[in-house]
């Protein structure tokens, strides 16, 4: 955060970098915030122990929690401290974050895909309501609270700890296809006033999670502008593309968001979907919002379920869904009809928690 010269009508002036300062102009992130009271306006930080599953019955039932206690990462690679590497989460939400408490991680940026219900995402940049279907990215190091304005959600999360998400790049295939610029919607600033009520500010910090307490509302930005903030897609929005000759095309034609790595070609993660559509050495986790997956129609793979296809590990459809594509009439077939699934393809060797092993229903 850097400050700038004395602001009209008493506001702070907070610059919010997502990039090196150094970095060249067309991949630089930043915004200008305007707000009430500054951000560096808090106590100091102590480590914090979520405590969401404590079963207080005895009975086996547990208590409802909130974003912060209901996400479980499963699987991942490399290290925040060091800035490479990938989280990937399952959220499992009971309740609203209270109305005292915000939340920020400065260890990544965060990629959302609700798979049940809706949620209601307060940012310091304005408001984001998120429905199964969409996506939001939260960049790291932005305060929000969740909301639950249906009851309680589950979905997946993606921490991205190097670098950020990109639209990507479109090549041969031209000027149109894929993901569109237009269509992601960005929030619109939001604030209330509230210069003396107590909040509890919650840190993921390389890895742990760190609250401090301060006396204001940290949602209190009059305006912003800039390069660097939170947005949300649908992904009934993407513009599918596929053969119409012979072979399967690789997937990456269905990428939605990138984080390319210093490699050409090479992706820390590409978000990739696989909607309604017509016919048509990676690493990847797969995920299914709705519906039944067109590639695995013999069951076993839910909504709000996963599937881990590690480095070098065979993978590809079922058996009853290759006879019947084996044998069907050659002739124009819509596939994925009510269906929304979705994979994280990484370049990394993917290592499996304790959680994802162990505690999920693992097949």
């Amino acid at each position: 955060m850097k400050y700038s010269r004395k602001c009209p009508i008493g506001l702070y002036a907070e610059k919010l970098s997502g990039t090196a300062f150094t970095t060249p102009r067309h991949q630089n992130q930043q915004s200008w915030l305007y707000r009430i009271l500054p951000l560096a306006a808090h106590g100091a930080f102590t480590k914090h122990q979520p405590g969401g599953e404590i079963d207080n019955s005895g009975t086996g039932r547990w208590n409802f929690v909130d974003w912060i206690d209901g996400m479980h990462l499963v699987a991942g690679a490399g290290d925040a401290a060091l800035k490479t590497g990938i989280g990937i989460s399952i959220f499992s939400v009971g309740q609203s974050m209270p109305k005292d408490t915000a939340f920020y991680s400065a260890d990544s940026d965060l990629l959302i895909i609700p798979q049940h219900r809706t949620l209601d995402i307060q940012t310091e940049f304005g408001e984001l309501l998120v429905r199964p279907n969409e996506i939001a990215v939260i960049p790291w190091g932005i305060y929000h609270r969740v909301l639950l304005p249906d009851g309680p959600s589950r979905g997946y999360a993606y921490e991205l700890y190097q670098g950020h998400f990109n639209l990507p790049e479109l090549g041969p295939i031209g000027s149109n296809g894929l993901t569109n610029q237009r269509d992601f919607q960005v929030p619109i600033a939001f604030y209330e006033k509230d210069t003396s009520s107590k909040w509890h500010i919650f840190s993921k910090f390389n890895g742990a999670y760190f609250m401090a307490t301060q006396f204001h509302i940290p949602f209190d930005v009059i305006a912003w502008h800039g390069t660097y903030y939170p947005f949300k897609y649908d992904l009934g929005r993407f513009n599918t593309i596929g053969s119409i000759s012979y072979d399967h095309p690789d997937p990456s034609i269905f990428t939605v968001l990138t984080a390319p790595s210093s490699t050409p070609g090479v992706a820390i993660l590409d978000f990739i979907i696989f909607p309604p559509r017509w016919l048509k050495y990676y690493i990847g986790v797969m995920g299914l919002v709705d519906g039944d997956y067109d590639a695995k129609e013999g069951g076993g793979f839910q909504p709000g379920g996963a599937s881990l296809h590690n480095t070098m590990s065979g993978h590809g459809p079922d058996l009853a869904t290759f006879d019947k594509a084996n044998n069907a009439r050659l002739e124009p077939t819509k596939v994925g009809e009510g269906s929304m699934a979705f994979i994280f393809e990484s370049c990394f060797m993917l290592g499996i928690t304790d959680r994802g092993l162990k505690t999920c229903e693992k097949a």
